[in-house]
């Protein structure tokens, strides 16, 4: 699978609430763990951007968060 990755500014990340994006994160820890990605402080910190939510590990948008999400999902080990 070969997609391109999301653009901070993209219009579909205003449509992600906080309990989705909580969600995902817990996936990351899941499925990042094998890899030694975790980031155990890794949350939404409640901040928005032009209606984008925030996660805190950096300030990070959430196309960040989706788009290492996608990584880790092609690399087709189980979570």
């Amino acid at each position: 699978m070969n997609l391109e990755p999301l653009e901070a500014h993209d219009k579909i990340l205003r449509t992600y609430t906080e309990p989705e994006v909580t969600s995902l994160l817990r996936e990351l820890h899941e499925r990042g763990r094998p890899f030694g990605i975790q980031w155990g402080s890794a949350a939404v910190n409640g901040s928005t951007i032009d209606g984008r939510l925030l996660v805190d590990f950096g300030d990070t948008s959430v196309a960040t968060l989706l788009n290492l999400l996608t990584l880790l999902r092609e690399t087709g080990r189980p979570a």
